[in-house]
């Protein structure tokens, strides 16, 4: 029986090692960041169900799992392997191996002069200064133990710095791969994303997993939005069904900035998709868009924290969820308006389909108004697969497996009609209509719930 003492000297054994040979630790200032982090970790240990922020959701198998830091394996991996996680049509595609910059399976194109987007561990050793003014800045490692063990962790990630005024027209893909050891490991990516006034661009993480065996890619990525900057942002999790997957997006956003984050959820064991923004400068917006589609034994948590700071700022989160077999799905939407916020607009929805009587889904929409003068609604809805319009097309020849997969692929289109057509967009409806071909063909659904429209403007990434 692994005991809580045992799994902090577990952690505390890969600390110590890491510590000593980890980029920048003769940083005075980085370590410093790490050990807060690590005696935070320590002090608080991993979230219950006793824990409001997780009450949905149970990660004692993380808890309970002896994870090691990875050791990459870069040998056994060559191009050919990765192909199908190629996105043709983008700037650039990073890859990082367990957490590790993999130079050789990377590829830079032409990307604008001025333009940055290298190996966080490679900049923290030829330019710490620049790190230094963002890295740990934003995230709060006191609310999140899994954000205070990544901090403990951070070496490496992707960097991506943007000048003031730049315009990069392609995406820009970071991949991350777990592979897999003889005995569990994890990883812990760190991203730091800083776009300066008036830039635009699309960031893309994308998450795989290599063989099999218990994996943990717990990730943070801090993305700051300059004034007036337009930035989109795609998270894709499509790993294998033992994967663990902890992910944790803060955003800070100046003035009148607009930024968009697109979630997409397929496949691991446990999988929990934080999403952070802050709109701390006046006339900010942001949109939130997600799809989870889980099956089997898969728990799919969302948890959304949005925070306005500032006056008249905007803000949208649309999640819809598709759950088939025993998979447990989660969204909890919190929206915060701090009472300087005055003439926010604010929304929340939340939309599920069941495909069996066995899933499951909770969903927590949720509003702290401390301004009075505020436009702000939230609501959900859980339904099934409606039974007419299910019977229109068989009634039409279409056979119930392809009549079942358009009603499916319907009902994901809403969050896919948000993201800016493209590459991105290409390479995701290929990987969802894998995803529901495969459900369309399992045991067939009963009646639905009502949808509920959004008739005001129409949210959606812009370029």
């Amino acid at each position: 029986m692994i005991t809580p003492t045992h799994k902090l000297e577990n952690y505390l054994e890969s600390f110590g090692e890491f510590e000593k040979l980890a980029a920048g630790h003769t940083l005075a200032w980085l370590r410093k960041l790490r050990r807060d982090a690590f005696v935070r970790f320590c002090e608080v240990g991993f979230p219950t169900t006793h824990d409001e922020d997780w009450r949905f959701t149970n990660v004692s198998a993380i808890a309970q799992t002896p994870f090691r830091l990875a050791r990459t394996g870069r040998a056994r991996w060559s191009q050919k392997e990765l192909e199908p996680y190629r996105i043709a049509g983008v700037a650039c595609q990073l890859v990082f191996l367990d957490g590790c910059f993999a130079r050789e399976l990377s590829w830079l194109s032409n990307l604008p002069d001025g333009v940055k987007v290298s190996s966080l561990a490679g900049e923290i050793s030829n330019c710490p200064e620049a790190i230094a003014l963002h890295l740990g800045r934003y995230l709060d490692v006191g609310r999140d133990a899994f954000c205070a063990l990544n901090t403990a962790f951070v070496e490496d990630g992707g960097y991506v710095h943007i000048p003031r005024g730049k315009l990069v027209e392609q995406p820009i893909c970071l991949l991350f791969v777990s592979t897999g050891d003889d005995s569990p490991s994890m990883s812990h990516p760190r991203n730091l994303i800083v776009a300066e006034e008036d830039s635009q661009a699309t960031i893309v993480e994308q998450y795989v997993s290599l063989d099999g065996g218990a994996v943990l890619c717990n990730t943070v990525t801090e993305l700051v939005a300059g004034d007036h900057a337009v930035l989109s942002h795609y998270m894709i999790e499509s790993e294998r069904e033992e994967a663990f997957n902890i992910s944790t997006l803060r955003i800070q956003q100046g003035r009148s900035s607009n930024v968009v984050s697109h979630s997409v959820l397929l496949g691991g064991a446990l999988v929990r998709n934080n999403v952070q923004p802050v709109l701390a400068g006046e006339g900010g917006e942001c949109l939130i868009n997600g799809l989870f589609i889980g099956n089997g034994r898969q728990h799919l948590d969302n948890y959304m924290l949005v925070e306005h700071a500032s006056p008249r700022c905007g803000s949208r989160q649309f999640y819809n969820g598709i759950l088939d077999g025993h998979a447990h799905g989660v969204f909890h939407g919190r929206i915060i308006v701090h009472q300087d916020a005055q003439k926010t607009d604010a929304k929340q929805t939340n939309r599920n389909l069941l495909l069996s009587d066995d899933a499951q889904v909770d969903t927590k929409p949720q509003l702290e108004i401390y301004a009075d003068d505020v436009k702000c609604t939230h609501g959900a809805t859980i339904g099934q697969i409606d039974g007419d319009a299910l019977f229109y097309l068989r009634s039409r020849g279409i056979d119930e497996a392809s009549a079942r997969e358009l009603l499916l692929f319907a009902f994901a289109n809403e969050c896919l009609n948000r993201m800016k057509q493209g590459p991105i967009l290409k390479y995701v409806e290929g990987l969802i209509n894998d995803c529901l071909f495969q459900m369309a063909h399992s045991a067939p659904a009963a009646s639905t719930g009502h949808v509920h429209q959004d008739r005001g403007r129409k949210w959606e990434e812009i370029g």
